[in-house]
């Protein structure tokens, strides 16, 4: 942990770490977690008909505001170690998750297309460079990662 971080913790498993310098924030754990375990329920506080930055697609023109509200610090990573599975609405480990270590989703496994694409700069051996939803990559590149029902079905389809 950095001295220049502020940490809310958020119950027993997880805390929001702020960037003093950037404003920046995210999600880490403070226990650990094995492959399959529910990290933490969710539901929509609101549904939009578009997506936002901070939304979860779960169909074609429902975009949720999460609920709880902390979840919304799980930042992008193309080697991610969570999963937002849109049917059970649930948060799940992908693989073990040490404490201490940033949660992380692979934001095109949920969104078809992004309100605004960026940069990833997650380092991962894998990393996508641009993200900007599923619409825009390439089905066998999709194939490696834990996609929702949503964008399951909208493959089929395209």
């Amino acid at each position: 942990m950095l001295v220049s971080e502020k940490i809310t913790k958020i119950g027993s498993i997880a805390e929001i770490r702020e960037s003093q310098t950037t404003g920046y924030k995210s999600l880490y754990a403070t226990v650990e977690f094995k492959p399959g375990q529910v990290i933490s329920t969710f539901g929509g506080k609101e549904i939009l008909d578009r997506p936002n930055y901070l939304t979860v697609q779960i169909s074609d023109h429902q975009h949720i505001m999460l609920d709880p509200e902390f979840l919304q610090y799980i930042n992008h990573s193309c080697s991610p170690n969570v999963f937002f599975d849109t049917q059970k609405m649930v948060v799940i480990a992908l693989r073990n998750i040490e404490m201490g270590e940033e949660f992380t989703f692979f934001y095109p496994s949920t969104e078809w297309s992004m309100d605004r694409g960026f940069d990833c700069f997650c380092q991962s051996e894998n990393c996508l460079e641009y993200i900007q939803g599923a619409a825009h990559l390439p089905l066998d590149v999709l194939k490696q990662y834990k996609l929702s029902q949503y964008i399951e079905n909208r493959l089929k389809v395209e």
